[in-house]
């Protein structure tokens, strides 16, 4: 049995053709609306798979050309992260077979292609999967800075993550570390080479021009919607990054980021003395802003591409404190109410401080050196 499947993003292709293919189906692919046609006059499947939100053509468009252009019945099944109702009763209107919405796991959607044309004779495995793998509504990027990091990686929570989040991309920035960190990296891609990547800096530069170099290199990728960062210690769970970028997409907001002081009902735990620091620079660093938000400094955060793109271009004049100046970015470029209104603070459910910080008591006390330097090259 032979399936088509049209996607714009490869992070998602991959998986749904290595799954089918697994289970015994022929699969070919094509990346855009325009070479999906093409292949389908010359392969003829017996199902096609269908993304709606391509760019150029998209979905609809390819669901008419086989419809009407083609005249054919050949079995089509939508899977997009697409949940308008009228584009839902337009595609079963022009004849699809069936409407999967993203996110979706890739047990259920072999389940409704088994459904549709039934499971290939030599079919290899037509159990479920031991591990649900889902199948995101968009394509996100994450930069995760290491310097140092051989002790505290987890390497098992990140490599099960990109292995169930399908249409996640960790980039690992090894920053000029000199210990263990880069095999250890190294040892961690292996089995997710296309989901996970390394971009290794020979030299340290500190934590703002890692995550700065690290999005800039996953701006390359045009499939990505949205890119964050987030701590390699992971202080932050997986399960609230993945909470922002949940409000990104039913949202109109341009970055969200988590906050530890604002929160819903989180069990967090902090040092006294670093507490008491951290509420200090954290009154700076709103006086300095001029903008209502709690905690600037929190290591995760996702936004879309424009923000990507135009907010890590220049280096920043800090190692540590890049988030305050993102912010005030955003205040100078868009002016202080429309960036206001651009940027989500989002309790964080859960976060523990991890042990190792690489930012010591002596350099809180810098911190507030480098905020006078901000606010003098800003404003």
């Amino acid at each position: 049995m032979k399936i088509l499947a049209i996607d714009d993003q490869l992070l998602i292709l991959l998986s749904v053709e290595k799954r089918l293919s697994e289970l015994g189906y022929e699969v070919k692919t094509a990346d855009n609306g325009a070479k999906g046609i093409k292949l389908y006059d010359s392969y003829k499947p017996d199902l096609v798979l269908v993304d709606m939100n391509m760019p150029d053509m998209s979905g609809m468009e390819v669901i008419k050309h086989i419809r009407f252009f083609k005249d054919s019945k050949t079995p089509i099944l939508v899977m997009s992260g697409n949940t308008d109702e009228s584009i839902i009763l337009d595609g079963f209107t022009l004849g699809i077979d069936d409407y999967m919405k993203k996110p979706v796991s890739l047990d259920e959607m072999t389940a409704r292609v088994k459904r549709i044309v039934g499971s290939p004779k030599l079919s290899v495995d037509t159990l479920p999967m031991a591990n649900t793998r889902m199948l995101q509504k968009n394509c996100v990027g994450v930069v995760i800075p290491c310097y140092n990091e051989e002790d505290r990686l987890s390497s098992d929570q990140f490599r099960n993550f990109a292995y169930q989040n399908l249409g996640y991309h960790l980039c690992f920035v090894n920053d000029g570390s000199t210990d263990n960190t880069m095999k250890v990296l190294e040892e961690l891609r292996k089995g997710n080479e296309s989901n996970i990547s390394i971009y290794n800096c020979e030299k340290n530069g500190g934590k703002a021009e890692a995550v700065r170099q690290g999005i800039q290199y996953l701006m390359q990728d045009e499939q990505l919607d949205y890119i964050g960062y987030l701590d390699a210690d992971l202080s932050t769970d997986f399960r609230d990054f993945d909470d922002l970028v949940k409000t990104m997409e039913t949202s109109k907001f341009k970055i969200v980021s988590g906050s530890r002081i604002s929160r819903m009902g989180a069990d967090i735990t902090k040092e006294s003395a670093r507490k008491i620091i951290s509420k200090t620079i954290n009154i700076i660093i709103q006086k300095i802003l001029g903008m209502p938000f709690k905690d600037t400094q929190c290591g995760a955060k996702v936004m879309n591409r424009e923000i990507a793109s135009s907010m890590f271009q220049k280096k920043f004049i800090t190692k540590w404190l890049f988030d305050v100046e993102i912010f005030i970015r955003m205040r100078k470029h868009y002016g202080k109410k429309e960036a206001t209104n651009m940027i989500c603070e989002q309790p964080l459910k859960r976060w523990i401080h991890a042990d190792g910080s690489k930012l010591s008591m002596k350099d809180s006390i810098k911190i507030v050196g480098q905020l006078a330097k901000i606010a003098v090259v800003y404003n």
